[in-house]
């Protein structure tokens, strides 16, 4: 069986299958990066080209993290309204859509201030490596063919990697405020993010190993054929939950949200943080929030794969036409929602009962659902194709 619509086009990738004793071959997307079209321009020696993709990718690329930063905000405001039975932002604008713009106003116009006894160096410089790591995330993160910045050959190492500056920005803005509920935030959440890094690490290494291979568009393109959260035999799905909890305590949001527990810490790591140096550390929450969704799309809801049944062509060409971009932003909509839904859900933990989660719950799941999903791989025995 051959997968074609007019929205595919013809590709050097391929990807084969078995169902019983029958291969089956199916033409895949044209992966096509921004690193690759800059390298295509130098190659050419077409300068100016290069720098209007290299310019015009960055550019994009903040005004994106920009406007989703506004959105999010109006979004967590109204969902938790709703959630409490209330109507959230509803003066400035129409049912208060311009109200992030307000706050956004109101953020830009605050009195900066860095305490006296404070190391204003690393006081400054830590919000930035919040924002560091948030943008080296977005780097490889595939949201449809035609729109990744760099598809490496080891993405997924690239990313575990990468996803360890915001602990810096976070530790460096506790201890450099010299404020003792700062610090107190600081190593909570150092050891909060340390902690539960394994087990997402571990969840990710699931997939990883079903589909054979480290980089982005690859592991995409191997749920050409059914999604890895319901066809990797059940590690799938227990990966997937893995990944989920262990990422809204990556994220420092309820009910992880020790390190700001503002009724015995004040604020947190970023207490002493006033005016657009709050707001840096504010909208990275956000947008890794974005960037945590959109990774559990890409490696467990198959990215901007269309969603197919079987050899029902006719439903599956109606998917089909529905263009990659908006698989993925529905995908990750999802997960934001989800995100967004436990956190006016859930009671806080105790640090105790955090750690202990994390320790003895999640970390031995994580291990013996790796081991069983590794025994699938080696022996395979396979239930789909």
């Amino acid at each position: 069986m051959q997968i074609w619509s007019p929205l595919y086009r013809p590709s050097i990738w391929s990807f084969r299958t078995s169902i019983g004793n029958r291969e089956v071959g199916m033409d895949m997307w044209q992966v096509t990066t921004l690193a690759a079209r800059i390298q295509e321009s130098l190659l050419n020696q077409d300068f100016v080209r290069a720098g209007i993709f290299l310019g015009g990718g960055l550019a994009a690329t903040v005004a994106a993290v920009s406007l989703l930063g506004l959105v999010l905000v109006y979004a967590e405001r109204k969902v938790a309204a709703h959630f409490q039975c209330r109507l959230g932002p509803m003066r400035v604008g129409w049912h208060g859509v311009l109200q992030p713009i307000a706050d956004g106003i109101k953020l830009f116009l605050k009195e900066d201030i860095i305490p006296t006894e404070a190391d204003r160096l690393l006081f400054v410089l830590a919000p930035f490596f919040c924002i560091l790591g948030m943008f080296l995330a977005i780097l490889v993160l595939p949201v449809s063919p035609e729109i990744q910045i760099i598809d490496l050959d080891m993405g997924v190492i690239f990313l575990a990697a990468v996803s360890g500056f915001g602990v810096f920005g976070v530790l460096l803005g506790g201890w450099s405020s010299n404020n003792k509920w700062s610090m107190l935030g600081a190593m909570r959440a150092a050891a909060q993010i340390v902690s539960y890094e394994v087990s997402l690490t571990l969840a990710l290494l699931v997939v990883v190993m079903f589909s054979g291979s480290l980089k982005m568009s690859e592991i995409i393109q191997s749920q050409a054929a059914g999604w890895w959260i319901w066809r990797a035999h059940g590690v799938g799905l227990v990966a997937f939950l893995v990944y989920v909890i262990a990422s809204v305590a990556e994220l420092n949001r309820a009910p992880f949200d020790l390190s700001e527990g503002e009724s015995e810490l004040t604020g947190g790591f970023h207490t002493e943080y006033s005016g657009l140096r709050f707001g840096l550390f504010f909208l990275a929450e956000f947008i890794n929030m974005v960037l945590a969704s959109a990774f559990a799309a890409t490696f467990f809801l198959g990215g901007w794969m269309p969603f197919h049944l079987g050899d029902w062509q006719a439903f599956n060409a109606v998917m089909d036409r529905i263009p990659p971009l908006l698989w993925f932003v529905g995908k990750t909509s999802f997960m934001v929602f989800l995100f967004m839904w436990f956190r006016w859900t859930f009671p806080r933990l105790r640090v105790d009962q955090l750690m202990a989660l994390e320790w003895k719950f999640l970390l031995p799941v994580s291990l013996v659902n790796l081991l069983v999903g590794a025994a699938v791989v080696l022996s395979g025995f396979y239930f789909f194709s």
